[in-house]
């Protein structure tokens, strides 16, 4: 049952008093997720821990003031790591992690003036209401920008993991794990090898003991690692023995911080705007402002379909939010924000109603770090390291790959095109690999190249309640846009419902797909309808529900079984219970092997039943006639691959929804 709008938790004064309890409890246990996440982030992008901090802090006050997303958090992410580091190298530095050198501080300072420089776009591009532009990007692709992000931050943690220095490309990396292993200083990779297995194991011991959940992986991983720190005293230079090799210990492998109440304050820095006047400063500058946005509304719109009250945010107003809090961040030192999923993810599981949520978690962590800075140092960087192997691990999973080919396989090879694209060169020009590769998919399968940037969609009919919309060409992710714009602005804004007519398309493929199903929502929630017609006559790429459709012949099988009349019944009923949709009957003379042996001219009634089902149900009929037929009776039976104009037709689901609609 929908929620009517006075049970809709809202992020104002009222709400701030009614849901205090649940957004304080929230917002608590997000800032136990989002500590070491924010430090571990920070020195894996090249920042000072510090900056991850200032990040979450201001990103927490101005969400709440200018955002209406209710349930995101706002933060550094994982998948601005490879960008952000990626600007501290192109300006000559290398990160904390062996120490902040001059040159590390003044290529700190260019980025955060790249980081200014991007925020600006990002206010500009939430004031002009653009925020749709995140539409245009091709979901396969974007994933596979995400999971070779995962892959980067795996190859460039584990050296971190071990105590092992490493630079190098991604790919390079990869290749050096060996060679990292056999490096590995075994105190540090102890505490780090100890932290990834708790981080990959703590989940599953929360499914069988479901109270451990309320203790988030990174919480475990600190209660576990800052002893075994302690026990190796890091905090002190020294070093140990160990099968005649002798390995450095010491505050280097630690997390830097303050060395004193409110030292916070003293680790402010100001961006160097002389960096802006380098060309190649505007690289990075496009490069946070196009990953960044993007991710930040697709972790924003992840969030509104997840909502229990399925409120909507703005994305031109989230985005606001998002280039105003990077400007402020940037401006003091911070590392650039966006809507954080995982964070996002945990907030609404532990039970937050609103935006204060967000706010209380900032709180929680400026009081930490202002107040206890001294025990925060006492972390090991190893642990900070194994958080991130695991959440890239998350974003490069398995189950990606295999959730991609069950939509396609046109769109794993865009998925696997775009990841490999990324680590050989970098992610602009990854993900632009991956969209023209969808590019080239769309014009092999008939979609031409009018059509491919402008949609053709006119208004049918409109009878003042439902407006009727046909789209011809193609429906693709390049001219969606549009496409989406008519269907608002008739229905959404006019508050009318809307068919859309697709069976002029030659093409629709798998982000327009899942982006109607998107549609469907944003109207339900405004209590209108939007339907989809039209896609009788396309045939799907694969059997998931949002897989690319393509206007053609469809190839299905037919079984063709010839047998006694007497069996007519029996046999008909059975294919019907196994999903046949329909059948043929024909009455019919002849004679078999077995006939023509005893008499060659004497011809015997039989009748000739045809079935045309998918192969599965196809399998399952002979498998029957095999079992309980042909032992005791004369049958002959067949299967051949025949083309149809509609697969639908021969669904037996489809069948039972017709019965279903004719029955009410």
């Amino acid at each position: 049952m929908k929620p009517t709008d006075a049970e809709i938790p809202r992020g104002n004064l009222h709400g701030f008093k009614k849901y205090f309890k649940y957004d304080v409890i929230s917002g608590f246990l997000v800032f136990l997720i989002a500590l070491p996440l924010c430090l571990g982030i920070s020195m894996a992008s090249g920042y000072p821990p510090i900056a991850g901090i200032f990040t979450a802090i201001i990103g927490s006050i101005v969400a709440t003031v200018i955002s209406n997303s209710e349930l995101t958090i706002k933060g550094p992410a994982a998948g601005l790591i490879v960008i952000a580091l990626g600007c501290i190298e192109a300006f000559g530095g290398d990160g904390p992690l062996n120490g902040l050198t001059e040159m590390d501080i003044s290529a700190y300072r260019a980025a955060l003036a790249v980081g200014v420089a991007a925020a600006v776009l990002q206010v500009l591009f939430g004031f002009f209401r653009a925020g749709i532009l995140g539409e245009f990007f091709p979901i396969s692709a974007v994933h596979g920008m995400l999971a070779a992000i995962g892959v980067i931050i795996i190859a460039k943690q584990i050296p971190v993991a071990l105590g092992v220095n490493a630079k190098g490309s991604p790919l390079e990396l990869l290749q050096k794990i060996p060679n990292f292993i056999a490096e590995a200083n075994p105190a540090i990779a102890a505490i780090g090898v100890v932290s990834i297995l708790i981080m990959f194991l703590w989940p599953l011991v929360g499914k069988k003991f479901p109270a451990a959940k309320v203790l988030p992986s990174p919480l475990i991983v600190l209660l576990v690692a800052v002893p075994m720190g302690m026990a190796f005293d890091l905090m002190h230079k020294h070093s140990y023995v160990l099968q005649n090799h002798e390995y450095q210990l010491g505050e280097q492998y630690l997390v830097e911080m303050p060395d004193k109440v409110f030292g916070m304050f003293d680790q402010m820095t100001t961006p160097d705007f002389t960096a802006l006047q380098q060309p190649m400063a505007w690289k990075w500058v496009f490069m946070f402002f196009i990953i960044g946005s993007l991710e930040s509304l697709l972790s924003a719109k992840a969030i509104d379909l997840i909502d229990p009250w399925r409120r909507k945010s703005s994305m031109d107003r989230d985005m606001v939010a998002v280039g105003t809090g990077n400007l402020l961040v940037s401006m003091v030192g911070g590392l650039p924000m966006i809507s954080e999923i995982v964070r996002s993810k945990a907030n609404i599981d532990n039970g937050a109603r609103t935006r204060f949520a967000d706010l209380w978690h900032g709180m929680f962590l400026l009081v930490c770090v202002a107040l206890i800075p001294m025990v925060l140092h006492r972390i090991p960087m190893a642990a900070l390291a194994a958080m991130l192997i695991y959440t890239g691990f998350r974003l490069a999973h398995p189950s990606e790959f295999m959730n991609v080919w069950r939509i396609g396989r046109e769109q794993l090879v865009i998925f696997a095109v775009t990841l490999v694209a990324v680590l050989a060169t970098d992610l602009l020009i990854g993900i632009m690999i991956g969209i023209a590769t969808k590019v080239i998919i769309h014009i092999a399968n008939g979609v031409t190249l009018h059509s491919l940037f402008k949609p053709e969609i006119e208004l049918t009919e409109d009878d003042g309640e439902t407006v009727h919309l046909t789209a011809y060409e193609s429906a693709v992710f390049s001219n969606w846009i549009p496409i989406r714009r008519q269907i608002e602005r008739l229905g959404l804004v006019d508050r009318k419902n809307v068919e859309l007519d697709l069976s002029q398309t030659r093409l629709v493929d798998h982000s327009v797909m899942d982006k109607l199903h998107e549609m469907e929502n944003d109207f339900e929630q405004q209590n209108l309808t939007f339907k989809v017609v039209g896609l009788e006559a396309h045939q799907p790429m694969t059997g998931h529900a949002y897989s690319a459709r393509r206007r053609g012949l469809g190839a299905i099988q037919r079984l063709t079984i010839l047998t006694e009349p007497e069996l007519e019944t029996q046999i008909v009923e059975q294919l019907v219970a196994l999903g046949a949709s329909g059948y043929t009957i024909h009455n019919c003379q002849g004679a078999g092997k077995t006939d023509l042996l005893q008499s060659p001219t004497e011809r015997h009634p039989r009748i000739r039943i045809e079935v045309i089902a998918s192969k599965s149900e196809c399998e399952a009929m002979r498998d029957y006639l095999h079992r309980e037929i042909q032992p005791g009776h004369r049958l002959t039976f067949c299967i051949d691959t025949v083309q149809v104009a509609r697969l639908d037709a021969f669904s037996a689901d489809t069948l039972a929804e017709t019965n279903t609609h004719a029955k009410s």
